[in-house]
């Protein structure tokens, strides 16, 4: 089979050979198990294959354990029982045996439920891949493209003839197409435009690739300054509900310098260890009061802070003033 599509294959080339002179022959190549892994129906009916596979293979080992069990029994008895009954059990085991042997060749085997079920499962997608390779062929002109997985073999294949990422795209659009709407599915044009310009100049995918890369980079950017946006008006958000909750417990007179401190001990503790769930409800404005006490706390410091500060600063100045007034005495009393 192989050399008659070499044969072949070869006698194309010469066919070819002959207008070589007037135009260029394009050849292009497809890997279709590439291709069928990155289609997604593909590969949720191959995950769901595979769950299947993996019932079975628990099925075989199953009866696998059940037949040692039978043999570790037969040898462990086989003193204490007759020839008949000996014979019996070896004929029961044997019996197992090939049941379980015909199991796993009917589910694993060459022609098995396994093999089966991939070639249905592979003959949709592998139909679609054949009118879409169709369809490009023809829209650009190639006069060649080949399976990469067949049996054809490829001693060496240059990546810039691979059009299976084109393949897949033209599968993708299909899908989506159908779930588009007007505005949509015109956007979605242009988009495959670009593509195709793409695909056509390699030059261009590069500066296509660099283009992409900074725009992502953009977004990156964008996204990390709208969090922190976010996360600077939660704060801000937390400490006006703390500043408020604190106003209202003082107009309430409700909580005390005392009760402040006891209440911050609480809320560390409660960070610490999980409160117990009890009969009666939890009052909501206890994280607020307690943050409430601690921004009196800080503040009552920064005001004892400030005013050592401020009397120092006088002290300095009145030391000052004090050396000049004696320097100026000294100085008139030195002219005198």
């Amino acid at each position: 089979m192989r050399k008659q599509f070499l044969f072949i294959f070869s006698a194309l080339i010469v066919a070819y050979t002959s207008q070589a002179q007037t135009r260029t022959t394009r050849i292009g190549y497809i890997d279709m198990e590439y291709i069928l892994e990155n289609v997604s129906d593909y590969k949720e009916a191959k995950a769901q294959l595979e769950l299947k596979a993996q019932k079975w293979k628990q099925d075989i080992e199953a009866k696998k354990l059940d037949i040692n069990k039978l043999k570790e029994g037969l040898k462990a008895e086989r003193a204490l029982l007759t020839k008949e009954l000996i014979d019996e059990r070896e004929t029961e085991i044997k019996f197992l045996e090939d049941e379980m042997l015909t199991y796993q060749e009917k589910q694993f085997g060459a022609n098995g439920n396994l093999i089966h079920q991939k070639a249905s499962l592979a003959k949709p997608i592998q139909d679609q891949v054949f009118t879409a390779v169709q369809d490009i062929a023809e829209a650009k002109n190639y006069d060649f493209i080949f399976d990469k997985s067949s049996d054809l073999t490829m001693l060496f294949s240059n990546k810039r003839f691979d059009i299976s990422d084109q393949v897949i795209r033209v599968l993708n659009r299909t899908d989506k197409r159908e779930q588009l709407t007007k505005k949509q599915l015109k956007d979605q044009e242009a988009k495959e435009k670009i593509e195709n310009a793409i695909d056509e100049n390699p030059a261009m995918q590069d500066r296509q690739k660099v283009l992409d890369e900074k725009r992502a980079a953009r977004e990156k950017l964008i996204e990390d300054r709208r969090l922190e946006q976010e996360a600077k008006k939660k704060e801000y958000d937390d400490r006006r509900k703390a500043i408020a909750a604190e106003r209202e417990a003082k107009k309430n007179g409700m909580v005390s310098e005392p009760a402040k401190t006891e209440a911050a001990k609480t809320a560390t503790d409660a960070t610490a260890k999980p409160a117990t769930t009890t009969g009666t409800e939890p009052t909501t404005t206890a994280p607020a009061v307690d943050k409430a006490a601690e921004r009196q706390k800080l503040y009552e410091e920064r005001k004892k802070e400030l005013e050592e500060r401020r009397k120092k600063i006088l002290e300095e100045r009145e030391a000052a003033k004090k050396a000049k007034e004696a320097e100026t005495q000294k100085s008139n009393t030195t002219n005198n």
